[in-house]
């Protein structure tokens, strides 16, 4: 009975509310003691409540009446004098947090949605939007509706009201003339026309035009229903606006849950779960929920928001090592560079065409290959040495002349053209015929069969160099090796000779940051746990087992912390966690325990990952 009074009472203020303004919107006081509170909650099954152990005493404010306060008593048996014995119920105190764990750069929340029964009415529909506070970055999920019977029955009647409405426009044409008398107009005056009316020939597009004249066009006009098909055409036009008049509520999409609450008896309680991706320095998140109530389709309410949830999400990759890690580097005294360029020489030329297309390019590669080895720090240039060479086509002595003469034009091309450079550091070399080129070029052509390839390597070993070129010739694949090898071996190779001053040993060993390991631990740190898994990999460390481990690849990562030398506490603890997960409850266990021996706070960490949580109500306090 008091319940349908508090529905009666909740029906008559939102009435009131509309009567005065459509556009008001009231709010419900949490303080009224009249209607009841919105519950956010951690669901039950999970939630920690402290009901057990020293309870506290609390009164309602809502039992708190004028006049006197009647409670049940008994008389002392030793004293005679009445003693209250009322029990004051003990509160249950429900957390307002949790730990979530963060896996696979996924944070799974679930929290309840509690609606009480005062606030479920067959009128009226109720809106709850929850809303994600993560990192300076609010989010509002997919709404909850809970519509009550009468109000779902009046949005179908809106959307039947309108498909009345559309079926009532009429599309066929014919409808809006008067057949009979058009007919009978026809027959008298056009019986040519009239005759067609049960006859199938097929009438030329001309000779219809003629049949159909102005007086018939005239004819037809005149007997159109204008008036019928100007109505047709204004209902045409309104059907967007009678949608809105018919349809006060439609029917929406991306709501988590629109149910219809038939009875309206006792609380609805609406788990809600959502998946988020997580991202790097995410430590808390904050869950608020605002409720609105709507009749025909207007808000006439809100609801006053229950206090709010806060997650504190915790990551594996918490428990990285972030030990800077080094490596040995082998700094030598003296520095070698060098860089080929195909400049194409006119043929049995030592003239450079520097206009020429291919040409052109490769010369502003080499200047700029220059620069970068000018303007290097710490490194003082010794000498360039400038090495042109040509191919076996032609005689041995003629082809030297030639690569000297190609060499020096190339050399004063570099003196003449590039600044910073000194010319008492330029040298000049040539290779009359690049044989050794050759080999290795021949070597790795799959279109050379091996047998060649032996031949070409006994030739190029011959002191008659012209005679090495005729047996050259005799090879089947000659014709390939002189269109496609010989331009390769005309090439012209700079070699830059520096050296460090501040370094007095030929050789000096030195420890640098490995930063490829760095980025692999930075991409941990950042929940790439792929990039992280795929970059640390080789190394097969403590770090790589929490990669694998939080890209879910158990197996090999319990491996790799098999294979470990030294333990510490983290890794044990991450053992732990794998055997746990793989069912190994005791060997989990067990291993647990070395951990906190070893390092007593991560009994307080393991409070953090669901794998972990069951041991710590095992361990006892010390």
């Amino acid at each position: 009975m008091f319940s349908e009074c508090k529905i009666f009472i909740l029906t008559a203020v939102l009435s009131a509310a509309l009567a005065v303004s459509c556009s008001s919107v009231r709010r419900y006081s949490g303080d009224s003691g009249i209607y009841g509170q919105l519950a956010l909650t951690l669901p039950e099954d999970e939630s920690r409540e402290t009901d057990e152990e020293d309870p506290l005493p609390v009164v309602d404010s809502s039992e708190i009446h004028e006049g006197p306060v009647i409670m049940k008593a008994v008389r002392d048996s030793r004293t005679g004098e009445m003693t209250a014995t009322d029990v004051i119920k003990a509160s249950k105190v429900v957390a307002r947090f949790r730990n979530v764990a963060e896996r696979g750069g996924k944070i799974s929340l679930v929290f309840d949605i509690t609606v009480p029964e005062d606030l479920i009415s067959s009128d009226f529909q109720l809106r709850f939007s929850p809303v994600l506070d993560a990192h300076q970055t609010r989010s509002v999920l997919e709404p909850v509706f809970i519509t009550g019977e009468r109000y779902r029955k009046r949005q179908l009647r809106g959307y039947e009201r309108y498909r009345n409405f559309v079926e009532s426009i009429v599309t066929d044409s014919l409808f809006f003339i008067r057949m009979d008398q058009l007919e009978k107009f026809l027959e008298r005056y056009f019986p040519e026309t009239y005759a067609m009316k049960n006859d199938s020939t097929v009438v030329s597009e001309p000779e219809a035009e003629n049949l159909f004249g102005v007086n018939q066009a005239s004819a037809l006009v005149h007997y159109t229903r204008h008036a019928r098909k100007r109505r047709n055409a204004m209902k045409e036009s309104m059907k967007d606006e009678m949608f809105r008049r018919f349809v006060k509520d439609p029917f929406r999409s991306g709501v988590r849950l629109d149910t219809v609450m038939t009875d309206g008896k006792g609380s609805l309680v609406y788990r809600y779960s959502h998946l988020m991706q997580s991202f790097p320095g995410l430590r808390k998140i904050d869950v608020s929920l605002f409720g609105t109530v709507f009749r025909d389709g207007e808000q006439v309410a809100e609801m006053p928001s229950p206090e709010k949830l806060t997650f504190y999400v915790s990551s594996l990759s918490s428990l990285a090592d972030n030990t800077p890690r080094y490596m040995f580097k082998v700094v030598d005294r003296i520095v070698r560079d060098n860089t080929a360029a195909f400049l194409d020489f006119s043929q049995g030329s030592a003239g450079l065409d520097t206009l020429r297309e291919g040409n052109s390019s490769e010369l502003a590669r080499i200047r700029g290959c220059f620069r970068d080895v000018c303007s290097r720090e710490g490194l003082v240039i010794d000498s360039i040495v400038v090495t042109a060479s040509c191919s076996p086509e032609g005689r041995w002595e003629y082809n030297t002349k030639l690569a000297e003469a190609r060499a020096e034009t190339v050399r004063s091309y570099v003196r003449d053209n590039i600044s910073g450079v000194d010319d008492s550091l330029l040298r000049s070399r040539y290779i009359p015929e690049n044989w050794e080129y050759l080999k290795r070029i021949v070597a790795g052509d799959t279109l050379i069969s091996s047998e060649s390839k032996r031949l070409v390597a006994e030739i190029a070993g011959m002191q008659d160099k012209d005679r090495a070129e005729e047996e050259l010739s005799r090879l089947p694949e000659f014709i390939h090796i002189r269109t496609r090898i010989y331009p390769m071996l005309r090439i012209v190779d700079f070699s830059f000779f520096m050296h460090r001053p501040d370094v007095k040993k030929d050789t000096v060993h030195t420890m640098e940051i490995d930063t490829v390991y760095m980025n692999g631990l930075l991409a941990l740190k950042n929940l790439n746990y792929k990039k992280a898994a795929s970059v640390l990999s080789p190394y097969k460390d403590y770090n790589t087992a929490l990669a694998l481990a939080s890209s879910g690849y158990d197996d090999k990562a319990l491996e790799i912390l098999c294979e470990i030398d030294s333990h510490d506490a983290r890794s044990y603890y991450l053992e732990a966690l794998l055997l746990s997960r793989m069912g190994e409850t005791e060997a989990a266990e067990t291993v647990f325990r070395e951990c906190v021996r070893k390092d007593p706070s991560m009994r307080h960490r393991a409070n953090l990952d669901p794998e972990m949580a069951s041991f710590v109500r095992q361990e006892p306090d010390e």
